[in-house]
């Protein structure tokens, strides 16, 4: 082979690296470079400085941004991570939402000083800062059920407030759960409250026992028999209370207790005290429950009665204290009178 040939075979191939390298740079500005504005594409001499002169410049350039956006996609991979197992939340109509079957607060719950305080830390939000959670109604296309958030739902509802939710399909028992928990952790839930709830569960038999069901929502097995005991109160007696969202863990025992001992008596007390008017308070009305089967003092009296034959009727009374005794004869013949005073006699 000439030596022209060798030249031309040479510079064949440098063209082809050229056009490879062109290629590599085109790919890289494709992929992973930014596009150039408007202002940049009509800059000629800003791209000219820009773009590597060979097909090594083009691939040490390419590498060095196929590293930059490596980097890249690992820290939005760490930050995705943040986030693993959260659920978008979204506004929605409350009035597409309706309180679920196993609702836990009392209709006292949105009511009073406490839930007006609530309703304008949220007007004065513009709607509710931390969502509520609630599951799709099966049977109704675009309608949902609350998981827990009951109150920031009525707050929204009469604000009209669209309400701020996280969607999430559960079953009831699931539901039930994360409401439980929900509310343990808030604190706000009363004692009579929770009662009702575990009361409901168990009776639609959510749940096989009051054992499993302490098992499943993680609460201590005394404290679920003392929401429960609250719950079961006879109706008259939770009535006598201003509100049975005042009756707590401490007083279960002995209310319990009045009623096993005398069961009459304090739902004649409870009836009498829903008569009162003023009411008194719930503190009082325990008092009046937990003393009303108090022990009565012996009386320190005896009565005795005795009949004759013929008729005759004596009741005799004895008071030790008083240290007395009264006779009370009936229909005694007068013969016998003189027989009756000597016997007197003999006995003083």
């Amino acid at each position: 082979m000439g030596q022209a040939s060798r030249c031309a075979e040479v510079g064949q191939r440098l063209i082809k690296g050229f056009i490879v390298g062109k290629k590599l740079l085109e790919k890289a500005g494709l992929v992973l470079a930014p596009r150039p504005n408007a202002s940049q594409s009509n800059s000629a001499t800003g791209n000219e400085s820009t773009r590597p002169k060979t097909a090594i410049g083009a691939m040490a350039q390419f590498t060095d941004r196929q590293s930059a956006a490596i980097k890249e996609a690992a820290a939005l991979r760490t930050q995705l991570k943040e986030y693993e197992g959260s659920l978008p939340s979204r506004k929605i109509d409350p009035s597409l939402i309706q309180r679920s079957r196993w609702a836990n607060r009392h209709d006292l719950s949105f009511t009073g000083p406490d839930f007006e305080s609530l309703k304008g830390d949220i007007a004065d939000a513009g709607g509710n800062v931390q969502p509520i959670k609630v599951r799709p109604l099966n049977d109704s296309e675009g309608r949902y059920e609350i998981v827990f958030g009951h109150r920031r739902h009525q707050a929204c509802l009469e604000l009209g407030l669209p309400v701020l939710v996280i969607v999430e399909p559960l079953d009831d028992k699931h539901l039930f759960i994360e409401m439980d928990r929900e509310n343990r952790q808030r604190k706000d839930l009363r004692p009579y409250e929770v009662g009702a709830m575990y009361n409901h569960a168990l009776k639609e038999g959510l749940f096989s026992s009051a054992r499993k069901l302490a098992e499943e929502v993680g609460i201590d097995q005394s404290q679920l028999s003392k929401a429960l005991a609250l719950a079961r109160l006879p109706s008259d007696v939770l009535n006598a209370f201003v509100s049975p969202l005042d009756l707590q863990y401490r007083w279960v025992a002995e209310l319990t207790n009045a009623i096993q001992k005398d069961p009459e008596k304090v739902l004649s007390l409870a009836k009498a005290i829903v008569d009162e008017s003023p009411r008194p308070s719930s503190t009082e009305v325990y008092r009046r429950f937990v003393t009303v089967c108090e022990a009565e003092p012996r009386s320190t009296k005896k009565t005795e009665a005795i009949k004759g034959k013929a008729g005759e009727k004596a009741t005799m009374v004895f008071d030790r204290e008083s240290r007395s005794v009264r006779v009370d004869l009936k229909n005694i013949d007068p013969s016998r009178f003189a027989d009756i005073r000597e016997a007197i006699r003999k006995l003083l």
